[in-house]
């Protein structure tokens, strides 16, 4: 059996369920968080679960609740409460305009057509729910044997929604080795604007017209819950010595609401101490932000100073900007004011810069960005 997880009692509905090797002699399944159409309970075919809960929020668009991983022959092991786009800003070269996109998400969702959800199945309207070919899981040959292969999967949660010019694919990817890649694809109409050479990219016959460039600064809200709320902790790792031969590591501890930039060889991760596998090693879910452009904005846009937030959870913390709760700041950078953490929310941030070329001419194709969630030390071996 690969890596039994070491979980605390009753912190997950049905915790006791397993699969992969011991589904024969143990098949009942978890209490269901949610109901049908809302529920997502799709089993990997190298044995791995995934469950979750779906919301179309008005203010945030798609939103998933309850995220939990079930390795092969293990325990489940919930990982995420919460997980939803923050926001969408979008400042222009020239200076002006600068959209925020996101205030109503929901309300622009787009119908999905059958070709939509390839393979899948459609929830309600506007979800999509379907799995697909991630590649090589691994594969490993020499000593003359045949070479040990395998194809991984990955579940895929996906919607759409028309905003301005702007249609933006918001999807969330599921690996069947406990992987989850959120990420932002833009697509739809150029939106028009003419500008001057220094601000954009000459498009059409000749130089007569240039379409200005722009940013999509996106920002993630994670709330992490690994088997429960309590104990989770934010971690930093850097890794010094770049130009020797030899690197050293350290980490920081996010005992207070903090910030950080992305820099070479740092990466952060969501530790429960408590939860162990079966090495004994804490099970945490790692954070790499490394493909953003790192858009930095003018004083009055101190939210685009930082990559990464890590705040304590609080309800009224909707979005990075333009929060529309009352009674609570209006953006991230507001959120972080040296509160002790005992239940953190990490908010990522992930900049696109868009230099529109004439490829982008009506339908543009989709440029996609996000970043990626590992899994580390969630299981003793290779979950396959």
């Amino acid at each position: 059996m690969l890596g039994a997880l070491l979980l605390p009692l009753a912190l997950l509905p049905g915790a006791g369920w397993r699969t992969g090797a011991q589904a024969a002699a143990a098949p009942q399944a978890p209490a269901a968080p949610c109901g049908t159409p809302y529920r997502i309970d799709q089993a990997m075919p190298n044995g791995a679960r995934w469950q979750m809960c779906w919301e179309m929020r008005n203010v945030e668009g798609l939103t998933l609740t309850k995220v939990a991983y079930t390795p092969r022959g293990s325990r489940a092991v919930s990982v995420l409460r919460t997980a939803a786009l923050a926001q969408i800003h979008v400042p222009y070269d020239s200076g002006t305009p600068r959209y925020h996109d996101i205030g109503a998400l929901g309300a622009t969702a787009i119908p999905l057509q059958a070709v939509d959800c390839p393979g899948g199945a459609r929830r309600g309207q506007f979800v999509c729910v379907t799995t697909r070919p991630r590649g090589h899981a691994y594969l490993k040959g020499g000593d003359g044997e045949p070479a040990r292969t395998a194809q991984g999967r990955e579940l895929v949660v996906f919607s759409a929604f028309q905003v301005g010019w702007y249609t933006y694919l918001v999807e969330w990817g599921f690996s069947d080795d406990g992987a989850i890649t959120p990420r932002v694809g833009a697509t739809g109409s150029l939106s028009g604007f003419t500008t001057t050479p220094e601000h954009g990219w000459p498009i059409g016959v000749g130089r007569a017209t240039f379409e200005e460039s722009h940013s999509h600064n996106i920002f993630w809200r994670l709330d992490f819950d690994i088997q429960g709320k309590q104990d989770d902790v934010v971690e930093q790792y850097d890794f010094s010595g770049s130009g020797t031969a030899k690197r050293k590591i350290s980490h920081t501890t996010f005992t207070r609401e903090g910030k950080a930039v992305n820099s070479p060889m740092r990466w952060w991760r969501v530790v429960d101490p408590r939860v162990r596998n079966a090495d004994g090693h804490p099970v945490s879910w790692e954070i790499n932000n490394s493909e953003s452009s790192q858009y930095r904005g003018p004083a009055n846009e101190k939210f685009t100073q930082a990559d990464i937030y890590v705040t304590q959870y609080r309800a009224c913390e909707r979005l990075a900007t333009t929060n529309p709760s009352p009674g609570c700041a209006t953006s991230v950078d507001r959120y972080v004011n040296g509160e002790r953490i005992t239940d953190p929310v990490v908010w990522v941030n992930v900049d696109f810069h868009h230099v529109a070329r004439d490829e982008d001419g009506d339908t543009m194709p989709t440029h996609w960005q996000g970043f990626r969630i590992t899994p580390r030390d969630v299981t003793a071996k290779n979950p396959y």
